[in-house]
C-alpha cells in the first residue's frame, strides 16, 4: 500500500514538473487554437476583405453561432456556419446578389448549408448592419435580435445610438451573446495577429 502511494505521489511530482517546463513551449496557446480555431480560411478572409470585415470578427461570430459546425441549425431555423435564417438570407440576396438563379432553385435555402454561400451572406449582412448603425455592437446586437428590437430600443432610448451602453440589452440571450462575440474576438486577435 506504501509503495503505491509513493508511486503516485512520484507520478503526481512528475506530471507537475513536466506541465511547468512545456509552459515555455506555448503549450497553453496550441490549446487555446483548439478552441478557437482558424477554419474555412479561404473564405472568411475573401468575403471579409470584399465587405469591409475584421476577419477575426467573423471567426468570432462563426464561433459563437455554429462553433464551425456547417450543419448547425438553431431551434428557431437558422441555418449554417453563420446561423442565417431564410427570411434573412432572401432578403441579402434579393438587396446584393442579383442572381435570379440563385432563387430559381427548389431549395435554394438548402444552399445555407453550404460554408462557401453561407460565409458570403453572413459577411454582407454584418456589413450591411455595420454600416447601418456605424458602430460593431449595435450591429452585433441587430445580428442576434434584429434591426426592428434594436431600432426600437433606440427610439425608446434603451440604448444609445453610439452603442455606449449595450449592457441595457432586453434580452438576456442577446446581451449574453454580444459579450462572446466580443470576447471570441478579443482571444481570436491575441491568438492569431
Amino acid at each position: 500500500m506504501k509503495k503505491r502511494k509513493k508511486f503516485l505521489l512520484i507520478t503526481a511530482i512528475l506530471c507537475v514538473v513536466l506541465f511547468i517546463l512545456l509552459v515555455p513551449l506555448k503549450l497553453p496557446e496550441r490549446i487555446m487554437k483548439l478552441i478557437y480555431p482558424i477554419k474555412y480560411e479561404n473564405f472568411v478572409e475573401v468575403y471579409a476583405k470584399e465587405n469591409n470585415l475584421d476577419k477575426y470578427l467573423v471567426y468570432a461570430v462563426i464561433k459563437a453561432e455554429s462553433n464551425f459546425n456547417d450543419r448547425a441549425l438553431s431551434k428557431m431555423g437558422a441555418k449554417g456556419l453563420m446561423q442565417l435564417m431564410d427570411d434573412t438570407a432572401l432578403d441579402i440576396i434579393k438587396k446584393t446578389e442579383n442572381d435570379d438563379k440563385v432563387l430559381s432553385e427548389d431549395n435554394w435555402n438548402e444552399k445555407l448549408f453550404e460554408p462557401q454561400f453561407n460565409i458570403k451572406l453572413g459577411t454582407k449582412y454584418l456589413a450591411l448592419l455595420i454600416e447601418k448603425y456605424k458602430n460593431t455592437e449595435l450591429a452585433l446586437i441587430a445580428y442576434n435580435a434584429g434591426s426592428g428590437n434594436v431600432d426600437k430600443w433606440i427610439e425608446q432610448g434603451i440604448l444609445k445610438e453610439d452603442g455606449s451602453n449595450i449592457e441595457n440589452v432586453p434580452f438576456k440571450e442577446t446581451n449574453n451573446y454580444v459579450r462572446k462575440i466580443l470576447n471570441n474576438y478579443d482571444t481570436y486577435k491575441d491568438l492569431y495577429e
